[in-house]
């Protein structure tokens, strides 16, 4: 077939080094705005997305392409018309933040039609890259403020004109479109997903995989420890779930399998492993970033208060993998992959030891964040010339460099939505309306207010990647749990949490599904596995928001601080290997239903509660370990 025979395809080409080019220019004015001078904000924001507009026309189509449906003269048209409306809505925010610095300048009726048709266009864009739940979210926002003086009860508001929707939704440089979200996004984080991507490009994420498998190699679960192992530190840097799971599941997970663990059961433990990267200091797939913007706290105290929480929950993974191990009668087995660490790979340690030691060392000198980004973007290509892969290939750079420029270009689609629903919710009151509404549910217990607070979070960032979950869910539930009578920290990271468990919580549970082909399993009966697996992330927000001392940088005290780090190691323990229904040896019924119950009641805050559970607890760990022994004994005693 010719190009004749095909006029689109030369259209089609021609939109993908339109793309190219902007990611270019996006990763240009990243690294500029992050390491050399500021941009003037208006000018940032309206440059960002206009990029933005290009490159994810181009990913739409491309992934259309994809699924080898043709692109007609129509996609064509289309995709025309809305590059040139969203461009037009584009220049009218410019424009008009251009006046309104001048002079006193009121939105007009005829500036109302430019911001509609970009609103149109990015929800619609929205649609394309990131699925139907994130543009109802935004589309909610939009027909909330255009029709929500008809709904009744609490929904209801006193009518917005559409003059004042464009003004609330696109005009507003606090919130909605071009808000603060967006301004923290181009400012910060886009640095830093750019700088993920270099990571995994340069060839730090195969050396990180292979040191894993070297830390892991006498453990039972072998593969499957150092596949946590790894999915931590990749996901850390990745920031995607899905991206975690594709970079380090497509090696993980059948070498999980042949260690003789079940398809479903290496599907879970992948899909687990790499959701909990993103709560994994130092980088937090650059959700902390926009938590220390938030909040007003410092990023570096922000990856402290993540440490021990992030420790518990691959605690719970490592553990969960041991027990399943002894349960199949997996014994320590030699590794079949080559583990001895070359020189080449004590050289290429330093691709991701080296900048992330710039990013820590830079915050501690007092540098901002984006700057300290900046730095480990520098020394990461200078660095990257050790590894003989990058000197055979040098475009290896070059090409991560623009393929983290398009990622950051697709989120700052999404964010494009969450600042619709950030600029209807500020704009009608509802969050405040539902945080009261919370306040009646919860009565006088904090913990029921919570658990509400949980199943909201849980269902709002249901099927959504990390960062706009945890932008939605914040907005909506933060107040709520705010007004628990907890710090603006802890509500944070509490939401963060359930942001980041929603990809592990059926029917939805994106990971799961993510990591269930590679395995050849079911995805829904993996995503139940990966829920199992991952209980502990349900249940560690809970134990830092009645003990935030744990968070260390609030309310810390070394005693209290050793205690309840000892409860919450034993509660991991009681609970797992309840949930497993094995520890030395298969559990009972009675005994599996003790281990919950006194699993939760040893994390009481009353002493006179959690004193007589730890106690009891240990004698069921001491029952458990005298009945293996007596149903294997050893060599010595049968003989």
């Amino acid at each position: 077939m010719t190009d004749a025979a095909h006029p689109t395809k030369n259209l089609t080409r021609v939109f993908a080094w339109l793309s190219s080019a902007a990611c270019l220019v996006l990763g240009l004015i990243a690294l500029y705005s992050s390491g050399i001078d500021l941009i003037d904000p208006k000018m940032h924001r309206a440059l960002g997305f206009a990029l933005a507009l290009f490159v994810g026309i181009a990913a739409s189509r491309k992934r259309w392409l994809a699924t080898d449906r043709p692109v007609t003269p129509y996609h064509v048209a289309l995709d025309t018309l809305l590059l040139v409306a969203g461009l037009w809505a584009i220049w009218s925010f410019y424009s008009v933040q251009s006046q309104m610095e001048t002079s006193l300048y009121d939105v007009t009726t005829r500036d109302a039609w430019p911001a509609i048709a970009g609103l149109v266009v990015f929800l619609e864009l929205c649609r394309r890259l990131w699925g139907w739940g994130l543009f109802g979210v935004g589309a909610f926002g939009v027909l909330y403020l255009l029709y929500g003086q008809d709904l009744p009860g609490l929904l209801s508001h006193s009518g917005f004109t559409l003059k004042e929707v464009a003004t609330a939704l696109w005009y507003n440089t606090n919130k909605g479109v071009f808000g603060s979200i967006t301004n923290i996004v181009l400012s910060t984080v886009f640095i830093f997903i750019i700088f993920g991507v270099l990571l995994e490009g340069t060839g730090a994420g195969d050396t990180l995989l292979k040191f894993a498998f070297l830390a892991t190699r006498r453990t039972r679960g072998g593969p499957a420890h150092a596949a946590i192992l790894a999915s931590s530190m990749f996901g850390t840097m990745s920031g995607s779930t899905v991206a975690n799971i594709v970079g380090t599941g497509t090696f993980t997970i059948p070498m999980i399998k042949k260690r003789g663990f079940s398809p479903t059961f290496a599907a879970g433990i992948e899909a687990t492993a790499s959701s909990g990267g993103q709560i994994m200091p130092p980088i937090m797939g650059a959700a902390a970033l926009v938590m220390a913007d938030l909040t007003g706290v410092g990023y570096l105290s922000i990856i402290i208060a993540a440490l021990f929480p992030a420790l518990f929950y691959y605690f719970s993974l490592f553990f969960a993998v041991t027990v399943e191990a002894r349960r199949q009668g997996i014994e320590v087995q030699e590794m079949t992959v080559d583990d001895k660490i070359t020189r080449v790979d004590m050289i290429n340690a330093v691709l991701f030891v080296g900048p992330i030691a710039v990013v820590i060392g830079s915050l501690m000198m007092g540098l901002s964040t984006s700057a300290a980004g900046f730095y480990a973007v520098v020394v990461l290509v200078v660095l990257s010339a050790i590894n003989p892969e990058v000197r055979r290939d040098p475009m290896r750079v070059w090409r991560s460099f623009l393929k983290g420029a398009q990622s950051g270009a697709t989120l700052l689609i999404a964010i494009a939505a969450i600042g619709i629903l950030v600029g209807s919710l500020d704009s009608t009151g509802l969050g405040l309306k539902l945080a009261n509404v919370i306040a009646e549910i919860r009565g006088e217990s904090l913990f029921s207010a919570l658990l509400v607070a949980m199943c909201g979070a849980l269902i709002l960032g249901m099927g959504m990647p990390t960062l706009p979950a945890y932008l939605i869910i914040i907005l909506v539930m933060g107040p709520a749990i705010q007004a628990l009578g907890i710090s603006m920290l802890t509500a944070h990271m509490f939401v963060f949490y359930y942001g980041v468990a929603s990809s592990l919580t059926p029917p939805v549970a994106i990971a799961a599904y993510a990591a269930a082909p590679i395995a050849g399993a079911n995805p829904l009966i993996t995503a139940f596995m990966s829920f199992r697996l991952g209980m502990a992330k349900f249940i560690i927000p809970f134990i830092f928001a009645f003990y935030p001392t744990i968070l260390i940088i609030e309310e810390f005290s070394l005693l209290p601080f050793l205690w309840i780090v000892a409860r919450t190691c034993f509660c991991i323990w009681l609970f797992s290997s309840a949930l497993s229904g094995f520890d030395r040896r298969k559990l009972t019924v009675p005994e599996i239903v003790l281990r919950f119950g006194i699993a939760f009641t040893c994390l009481a805050v009353s002493p006179t509660i959690h004193l007589p559970a730890i106690a009891i607890g240990i004698m069921l760990i001491v029952y458990d370990l005298r009945a293996s022994r007596s149903n294997h004994p050893t060599p010595e005693a049968s003989s």
